[in-house]
């Protein structure tokens, strides 16, 4: 007889991570090995970074779709994770990305990081994801349309598709994340009469979120990613400088701030919303490590 023959290990699903930075850095350790993951970079110096992390570089370029053509046969789910370009009102680069995906075949599931921005002004009202979108930039405008063309996708090839609106990420070991920079560099924000409801979601949530909508997101379906807090801009900003020991933030009124703050910055200022994020923890099973800002903020100041 024969001996017996070993068992045969399952194949490992792979993943492509499409904009691998910060975000996608946090979620390579939270799936491997057991899964497979590609890392498409459109810079050469990248490849060994992302070599290191346990992932295997890809190059290609999602403003030069010629360089994209061998994406579409290598993976089985994909995160999508890289924003549009700077100007327009369309993203041509999620295009391209769809376009090549298209042509393989293989891919089921589909993740993409949007921004809930696509809202618009809402007024500092609470609501889920059942609300339509308001663009009111072309910055969230560019998103819309990235939201589009993934939910396309997915009818058009039956992968399941999840979409996570996410609000601010913060995270004292992000770049940029931590708000102790704007309150060094002293800029003022809203008096209590004029100011906004803003949200938020640490950097580490974010990537378990994004693992749990590769492996329990619905079809098709809208997610807000972002934390239990309900705090306006302002408030933030006063916890976090008492956090750091640092002085509470000028407060100044909107026609003030119109003449000393930038262009972008106003915008922020001008968007008020409270996110609903039910749905995130019961549909996904998601138990924040950083429920609220407080909690996030004090881990960071830990040495």
């Amino acid at each position: 007889m024969p001996p017996p023959q070993p068992l045969q290990r399952a194949r490992r699903p792979t993943l492509l991570i499409v904009g691998c930075g910060d975000v996608g850095q946090r979620v390579l350790p939270l799936l491997l090995p057991r899964w497979r993951v590609l890392a498409l970079t459109s810079s050469p110096a990248r490849v060994p970074v992302l070599r290191a992390l346990g992932a295997l570089p890809l190059l290609g370029d999602l403003d030069r779709p010629l360089t994209l053509g061998r994406l579409g046969g290598l993976a089985d789910a994909v995160l999508h994770l890289a924003p549009p370009p700077g100007q327009g009102a369309g993203d041509p680069r999620t295009r391209s990305l769809l376009r090549a995906l298209a042509r393989g075949g293989r891919v089921r599931r589909l993740v993409y990081a949007s921004t809930s921005g696509v809202y618009g002004d809402c007024g500092g009202e609470r609501f889920d994801e059942t609300r339509g979108v308001n663009a009111t930039t072309d910055r969230a405008r560019r998103r819309v349309d990235a939201e589009a063309q993934v939910r396309w996708f997915g009818r058009r090839t039956g992968a399941r598709i999840t979409l996570l609106r996410i609000p601010g990420i913060y995270a004292a070991d992000r770049p940029g994340g931590h708000p102790r920079e704007r309150l060094e560099r002293g800029t003022p924000v809203l008096t209590a009469a004029d100011d906004v409801y803003t949200n938020h979601i640490h950097a580490d949530d974010l990537a378990r979120a994004c693992v749990a909508a590769l492996h329990r997101g619905w079809p098709q379906r809208v997610l807000h990613a972002s934390d239990d807090s309900e705090l306006k801009m302002g408030d933030y900003f006063d916890l976090a400088a008492d956090l750091c020991g640092l002085p509470r933030p000028r407060r100044i009124t909107r026609t003030e701030a119109g003449q000393q703050l930038s262009t972008m910055l106003l915008s922020f200022m001008s968007e008020s919303r409270r996110l609903d994020n039910r749905r995130l923890k019961r549909e996904l099973r998601l138990r924040l490590r950083y429920p609220t800002v407080r909690e996030g903020l004090v881990a960071g100041l830990a040495p």
